[in-house]
């Protein structure tokens, strides 16, 4: 029993013995031998290292991932907010260039005719759907008076009906008050042009033996010289006759759309201008 009391050199006469013969081993064994009792510890350490460094690299991989979604994400703003400036800029461009074009065709047509024409921008729309008027830029100040005619490269617009010192209203050929005098092109039969809706016309006051077809070109008559004479209002759409009576109703589609309209002339002076097709006839007989 007294063996297994605790005794110092009792200890170290356990180590020695156990320890002793393990050096012996590790003297004798090669310099690129591994311990036996130390492989656990080197798998073990090796596994952890492995671990580790795959972890590591994942953390890696995914935070450079996120930095690599926020620049993505930024840099589609930025785009974005370019390709906008771009667009607003594109559909400024654009604007500029459709008004450019429409003024040089109002500004060819004012060359090749001898009309007096004044150049007007429209201001304003009559909202009131018993009434088919617009609004312009051009009044007394500029030489506009009551019943001038208004036109556009296409055809007839209408004429002024109230002229203050620096805009004037026109009534629109559309408009149920409107009259105008016009023929059939091809015929020449004589009617009045009357307003029905916002989109349409009439051609009133045809003798019923008149000749008319639908497609015919129903132009202006240029009596009192307000207008050219021979410029276009519409197109026959329609062909109404009466079996009693002794008239004809037309219907008409306006040459031009007067609401969509932003510039137009006023006819200050029509110098009996006559714009009527010349048959090809006629110019072989004045050249001889």
């Amino acid at each position: 029993m007294n063996f297994f009391t605790f005794d110092v050199r009792k200890v170290f006469l356990v180590v020695a013995l156990v320890v002793l013969p393990l050096i012996a081993i590790n003297m004798q064994r090669k310099s690129e031998e591994e311990l036996w009792f130390t492989r656990p510890f080197t798998f073990a350490g090796s596994a952890l290292q492995r671990g580790f460094s795959s972890f590591s690299s994942g953390v890696r991989g995914t935070t450079s991932l996120y930095l690599d979604l926020i620049g993505v994400k930024k840099l589609n703003a930025e785009l974005k907010s370019q390709l906008a400036e771009l667009n607003a800029q594109l559909s400024a461009f654009t604007e500029l260039k459709l008004e450019n074009e429409r003024l040089n065709g109002l500004l060819s047509f004012k060359q090749a005719n001898k009309m007096n024409l004044l150049a007007a921008r429209v201001i304003g729309r009559d909202l009131l759907p018993d009434h088919n008027t617009i609004t312009v830029n051009r009044g007394l100040s500029h030489g506009v008076q009551k019943n001038m005619a208004a036109l556009t490269i296409g055809g007839v617009v209408g004429y002024t009906f109230r002229v203050e010192n620096e805009s004037s209203q026109i009534l629109l050929l559309t408009d149920r008050y409107a009259v105008i005098d016009a023929l059939v092109q091809r015929s020449r039969a004589q009617g009045l042009v009357e307003g029905i809706s916002r989109t349409n016309c009439r051609l009133r006051y045809l003798k019923r033996s008149d000749d008319v077809k639908v497609g015919d070109l129903v132009v202006t008559s240029g009596l009192f010289n307000l207008f050219p004479k021979g410029f276009p209002i519409g197109t026959v759409t329609s062909i109404d006759k009466s079996r009693y009576g002794m008239t004809q109703e037309v219907g008409i589609k306006p040459a031009v759309e007067p609401l969509n309209l932003e510039e137009l002339f006023i006819v200050l002076n029509a110098n009996h201008q006559d714009l009527t097709p010349k048959a090809p006839d006629a110019d072989v007989g004045a050249e001889d």
